[in-house]
């Protein structure tokens, strides 16, 4: 535990910086609004505390625009009835943080309004918000004579209000009363546990929208110029619905009561009757950069039109197909003590990779994950602690940016990160390609394809990694929790299933121009499946090969290399190649046990516009003998499967883009080229038409 401080408004104001954990239930973040087009004219940056004069109240009027998070609780009375009788119950809907499946009932959103302050200091305002749940949900089970017995599950999807303010707004706080109206849009499922007509299993589902009030209570302050923080509580009653599920019949009545409490930042716009509505003349606190806020939303439209397709099997690629991804990250960041720094990055997510995710080892969209979802929900991407000691050298300036301070830091140093990230946020980087909101998008060229680093399938785990950066030379090392089995969605509680990573790095000039080449090295540790064995148990069975029924605590080890150069100022060029152990499952990526890739990035200097970029890249991916005979007996993989392979091939991708400014957005358009789909000449070749809209501060 450690404690940070400022003084502030001439109180002393403490913060506790406990494990992630805690802080990922409770005081989660400030997840930021990022629909900001409207206040890029009056600096919209990321927000940096700095001591100004005092020289009168803040203005609250005007409009403003912000982000909220927070954890909720509630509950669900409901009745379930059919020609037989009813039973009834309550259901829980409060869900506590489990950090190894990343789930409990926190949620973000966004919110707008307008205030009026009158000249007695009274404050009236209006304001709407819209709320994306992680998992605020409960279960109960009913049993009847007619119907058998059945769980019903009621799954909050999004929430918001319309509400009206009141309140009194002192030199440098605002106290507030809030009300108004209040909806939900819930899923309700019903699922046959055991008895009646339908067989175990079966499920019914309906979406439901509640109407009903909130009221609560908060308290702002100003935090920055044009910026305001708020925690406030609400409790809202959404009403009764009822839905029949006709299958059973079964009647289902119930109702939705939520409290809720708030962490939110706004930015404010000037208020009227003043030129800068007075939000630039008020003490700031803290009085160091001792916080910080970045944030980004990014769209993603893939489409594969009608190709050549004979066969398909159950992770197959769909042919004339087309999905979107889209994503809100803020990246919030807080200074604990001399070179410490806690970041918290919330996430919504909404959307799925082109089949799911599923047909191509080399998949073509690095925004899409390997679950997607109909409805925007929240996940905790990240939440550590960075500690920086400086060993000396040539003292080197940092800028503030995502997950980072700006500050200096010595070219000796030594930086510790512990908690919840990605391995990739550390190991294989690349200046080219490693950005699949700003660079490429295809999951072979933005990672090395056979480095099958830890990862639930959102791309994070848990773990703690080590950087010593000595002069020209940087060594890496980490060890990192692997999913409880290969591919799920719960990281292992007991790290029995984990990961070692090594990384030696190697910066230089050629011809005057930086370069670097990095060699990476990972060891699994786990329950993995071989495909000899596989193999052998399906010409017993006649079946399929299962790579599931064949897996025993074994290793599975891998290395890459990774290359950039500065060609000239405007143009460089990256090279990526890996190789890793062919018989054994990969445990987390994707199924790829070697690789080659290669590319470019062009700036647009040479046609007038040097915020445009060009890039250009090729990868080759193949799989061992063994894994080739897997998939023509029928078994799956990560991410490909077509139920056969009799006629086996390389799969090669070719992409290109260009990526330009538009108003504060960046756009790009994306084309690749598959040939041989997940190692099948019988199937392709696969155009893949992408566009991408990322926006950042």
């Amino acid at each position: 535990m450690s404690v940070s401080g400022w003084r502030i408004f001439g109180l002393d104001v403490r913060i506790v910086a406990v494990s992630a954990a805690p802080i990922a239930g409770f005081a989660f973040a400030i997840l930021v609004a990022l629909a900001v087009s409207a206040g890029a004219a009056d600096g919209f940056m990321p927000t940096k505390a700095a001591p100004i004069p005092y020289a009168n109240a803040f203005d609250w009027s005007g409009f403003y625009i912000g982000g909220h998070v927070g954890y909720a609780g509630g509950s669900s009375a409901w009745t379930a009835a059919d020609p037989a009788g009813a039973s009834s119950g309550t259901l829980d809907l409060y869900n506590g943080f489990d950090v190894f499946r990343g789930t409990g009932s926190f949620f973000a959103g966004f919110q707008g309004g307008y205030n009026i302050v009158l000249p007695s200091r009274l404050l009236l305002g209006v304001e709407a918000d819209a709320s994306f749940p992680n998992t605020l949900a409960g279960t109960a089970t009913a049993t009847s004579a007619f119907a058998g017995q059945a769980s019903f599950n009621d799954m909050v999807l999004h929430s918001g209000t319309v509400r009206g303010r009141v309140g009194y707004a002192l030199d440098h706080w605002l106290l507030y009363a809030t009300g108004g109206f209040a909806w939900s849009y819930d899923q309700v499922t019903r699922t046959q546990v055991a008895g009646g007509a339908l067989a175990p299993g079966t499920a019914e589902s309906a979406l439901l929208w509640r109407l009903g009030w909130t009221a609560g209570v908060g308290v702002a302050l100003p935090v920055a110029p044009h910026w305001t923080a708020r925690i406030e509580y609400l409790f809202s009653d959404f009403g009764r619905r009822s839905e029949t599920f006709p299958a059973t019949p079964q009647w289902f009545d119930s109702d939705l009561t939520l409290q809720q409490v708030r962490l939110g930042l706004d930015y404010q716009f000037s208020g009227p009757g003043s030129p800068a509505g007075n939000t630039a003349s008020v003490p700031i606190g803290p009085a160091e950069d001792n916080w910080n806020v970045h944030g980004q939303t990014t769209f993603t439209e893939q489409y594969a039109p009608p190709f050549h397709a004979p066969y398909r099997g159950q992770n197959s690629l769909d042919s004339n197909i087309g999905r979107e991804t889209f994503d809100a990250t803020a990246y919030l960041g807080l200074r604990l003590w001399h070179g410490a720094e806690l970041w918290i990055n919330p996430e919504i997510d909404q959307g799925f990779g082109l089949s799911g995710t599923l047909g191509i080892a080399g998949f073509p969209s690095a925004e899409a994950y390997k679950v997607g979802a109909d409805y925007p929900y929240v996940r905790l991407d990240r939440a550590f602690i960075r500690q920086t000691i400086d060993l000396g050298g040539e003292t080197q300036k940092v800028d503030a940016g995502i997950n980072q301070f700006a500050g200096s830091q010595t070219a000796n140093r030594l930086v510790i990160t512990a908690g919840k990230f990605s391995v990739a946020d550390i190991f294989d980087n690349n200046k080219y390609a490693h950005d699949p909101r700003n660079d490429f998008l295809n999951w072979a060229v933005v990672d090395t394809g056979t480095f099958d680093y830890a990862a639930e399938p959102w791309g994070y785990t848990l773990g703690a990694a080590a950087e010593w950066y000595l002069g020209n030379w940087t060594l890496r090392g980490g060890v990192f929790d692997l999913s409880i089995v290969p591919n799920d969605i719960q990281l292992d509680p007991g790290f029995q299933q984990f990961q070692w990573v090594g990384e030696i790095e190697r910066r230089y000039e050629l011809w005057g121009h930086p370069g670097k080449i990095a060699v990476t090295g990972f060891l699994s540790r786990g329950r993995m499946g071989s495909y000899e064995d596989a193999i052998a148990l399906a010409d017993i069975t006649g079946g399929p090969a299962d790579i599931a029924a064949v897996r025993q605590y074994r290793s599975r080890g891998g290395v890459s290399m990774n290359v950039e150069q500065e060609i000239t100022a405007d143009l460089g060029a990256f090279v990526r190649a890996g190789v890793t152990n062919g018989n054994v499952e990969p445990y987390e990526f994707t199924d790829i046990d070697r690789t080659v890739a290669a590319g470019l990035a062009l700036k647009g200097t040479q046609w007038g516009r040097p915020d445009d970029t060009f890039g250009l890249a090729g990868v080759v991916n193949g799989i061992s003998a063994e894994h080739e005979a897997f998939f023509n007996a029928g078994g799956l993989g990560i991410l490909i499967g077509d139920g056969q392979l009799p006629h086996p091939g390389l799969e090669q991708v070719i992409e290109t883009y260009y990526g330009f400014p538009l108003s504060f957005w960046r756009v790009t358009f994306d084309y690749q080229f598959v040939v041989n789909p997940a190692y099948n000449r019988d199937r392709g070749p696969v155009s893949v038409l992408g566009a991408r809209l990322h926006a950042q501060f």
